[in-house]
């Protein structure tokens, strides 16, 4: 789905086949996980899942032609897992797996919070592999049959069977998984993607799709097929919801045509969005739905509170003219510094700033001010071959726990674009922490203050800092705060956004890519900025290259 309210995948767009193939892979290392194996060579097969999914070309051909290792992170090991898929459509391990493992009883035991293990063991014991059965078991209280299931754990697993009324998964997915997955479900449908990804939830529980169709019993009867599907926890008339084998609950729902406005609505808004419209009349679309309501067209990402009234001209994906966060070799990046450059002009930006780390960061290797000016020099060789789009010098200067940047004033001068960010230290007082960040903006070569508040999804809680005082730092001083697009920060978050936009501070929608790929995340930061409510105008990046120049120079 496009920024501007139409749907298409602009992040990783699958060749024919490249989802399916995914899908199998992702499987084959949830299962392998299970049986114990090696967590590097797990980890290696979910990475070249997501190498798949978002490579443009079809995969299938390049593993014909004995070409698939050119895609990174594809040894021979997992080419060979691929050679098997192609030419047979499945990988025989994985179906051993399937088969000794029981993928129903896993999803089923990640659902309920109990553990994939501990959900084969249950179920295997009571001869179970479905939520009826599991209910029905806790009901007649045949639970404490199974070998260590006392009273305690009788009555979580009874408090997540009521849970599973409403079913969530285990945690929330973070963006990018959240919309892959719900593509490759609505992909064989024709569906639109729902739920909370297309308001572009930072944190998704509810997945759902929205299908077209007169008679729904075929999409259902196909849908609870599906590879990724591995038990079905209910199903009626119009919807069905299946679970994956990561125990994460999918709803498809198969409408007709005159009504599918009607349920992509519903099924996309928040509870309390949606009660505050019902009753909802019936439209082929949305735009159908908000006009029989006699209210203006909201889009999805302001559709998480109840509100009726004319929405601000949100900034879209296609209003960006650059990208001001990446990383490239020289730190902790994949790519080279032409390589980001060109992948960035052939997305239609006009430029993009190089914001390697700085040492302090310690994890990485980082730039010290002789290699910030040897870096200056490859720039200037990419701009030479890039022109007229534009490479900018510039770095992520750590703000040390002293509150000192990493490089001294004369290196930072030297640059085009100066993002400071917090790493270290995250575990210091909110005077502490906010001093440091309030320092940085006062200093007068710093362009912008980079993923404020330090966050990790599920991870990492926000830094202790004081937002509102650094965005009072940020207006005095004209600098920028940024949203990071990497989907595990999202940093800022919707609701300071708001701030920020309230308070007159512009804000940077960056990647903060480590690799061409990464360039992607652009469309998280920005709708992101549209659920802050952020106008091109709020934006940094909106500008043309000659307006970004020209704030070093205020």
């Amino acid at each position: 789905m496009t920024i501007d309210g139409t749907v298409k995948d602009t992040i990783e767009v699958s060749a024919s086949g490249n989802a399916a193939l995914a899908d199998r892979l992702e499987s084959f290392a949830a299962l392998l996980e299970l049986a114990d194996a090696q967590y590097h060579a797990v980890r290696a097969y979910r990475r070249a899942a997501e190498v798949i999914r978002s490579t443009p070309a079809p995969v299938a051909e390049l593993v014909r032609a004995g070409r698939a290792q050119e895609l990174r992170g594809i040894g021979p090991g997992i080419e060979g897992r691929l050679r098997e898929l192609v030419e047979t459509g499945d990988i025989q391990e994985l179906a051993d797996l399937e088969r000794e493992l029981a993928p129903e009883l896993i999803g089923l035991g990640r659902l309920l919070g109990i553990g994939a293990k501990r959900g084969v063991e249950v179920g295997r014991a009571l001869g179970i592999s479905t939520l009826d059965e599991f209910r029905e078991a806790a009901e007649e209280g045949r639970l404490q049959n199974v070998p260590g299931i006392g009273p305690q754990t009788e009555r979580k697993l009874v408090d997540a069977l009521r849970a599973a009324e409403r079913p969530t998964p285990p945690r929330g997915l973070l963006l990018n998984r959240a919309w892959a997955l719900s593509q490759t479900i609505a992909d064989p449908f024709g569906a639109e993607v729902a739920g909370d990804p297309r308001r572009f939830k930072d944190s998704s529980e509810r997945l759902a799709v929205v299908a077209c169709a007169d008679g729904p019993k075929p999409l259902l009867d196909e849908f609870e097929r599906l590879a990724q599907i591995v038990t079905v926890l209910e199903r009626s008339d119009d919807r069905s919801i299946g679970v994956t084998v990561e125990g994460i609950p999918v709803e498809l729902v198969v409408v007709p045509r005159e009504r599918f406005g009607t349920e992509l609505l519903r099924a996309t808004g928040s509870e309390s969005y949606v009660a505050a419209l019902e009753p909802l009349p019936d439209g082929r679309d949305e735009e159908a739905v908000y006009a029989a309501l006699e209210i203006p067209f909201c889009p999805p990402e302001l559709r998480e509170h109840p509100f009726r009234g004319e929405p601000p001209p949100l900034v879209t994906l296609g209003e960006i003219r650059g990208d001001l966060h990446c990383h490239t070799t020289w730190s902790d990046g994949r790519e080279s510094v032409y390589e980001m450059g060109r992948a960035a002009r052939e997305l239609g930006y006009e430029y993009l700033a190089i914001c390697d780390h700085t040492p302090a960061v310690g994890a990485v290797p980082g730039l010290g001010p002789d290699d910030v000016r040897r870096q200056a020099e490859e720039i200037a060789a990419a701009n030479e071959r890039l022109a007229p789009f534009r490479v900018l010098a510039g770095i992520e200067c750590d703000i040390r726990p002293d509150g000192e940047l990493d490089l001294p004033d004369d290196v930072l001068a030297e640059l085009d674009w100066v993002q400071a960010s917090v790493h270290g230290g995250q575990r210091q007082s909110r005077e502490q922490l906010t001093a440091r960040s309030v320092g940085a903006l006062e200093n007068p070569y710093v362009s912008a203050l980079s993923h404020p508040t330090g966050r990790y999804i599920g991870r990492r809680p926000p830094n202790a800092v004081d937002i509102e005082a650094v965005l009072e730092t940020a207006k005095r001083y004209g600098k920028a705060v940024e949203i990071n697009g990497l989907p595990d920060r999202i940093d800022l978050r919707d609701a300071h956004v708001r701030l920020a936009v309230e308070a007159g501070v512009p804000v940077v929608c960056s990647t903060d890519a480590h690799s061409i790929r990464g360039l992607g995340n652009m469309r998280n930061a920005v709708a992101t900025a549209r659920r802050g409510w952020a106008t091109a105008a709020d934006v940094i990046n909106t500008r043309p290259l000659a307006e970004i120049l020209a704030l070093r120079l205020r």
